[in-house]
């Protein structure tokens, strides 16, 4: 996917997100820019949880949103 379309995309899953995960401040979902491994560690910091807990939510949340994918790196 082309930087244009994903960062596109990002804005209009950020609400989304912060749906998902009220904590996470705007700040947070600047600095994920759509990256799996920046959100993961803001979902574990700010809502307290384990790397596997976060991850098993983040795959959850795909699941219902199937138009969106983070980058892998």
């Amino acid at each position: 996917m082309n930087n244009d379309r994903m960062e596109g995309n990002w804005k209009q899953f950020k609400g989304k997100i912060q749906e998902q995960w009220g904590k996470l401040t705007d700040d947070d979902l600047d600095v994920a820019q759509g990256r799996r491994e920046q959100l993961l560690g803001r979902i574990q910091e700010r809502h307290g949880l384990t790397k596997e807990v976060a991850h098993e939510q983040v795959l959850e949340w795909e699941k219902k949103n199937p138009s969106f994918f983070f980058e892998k790196s």
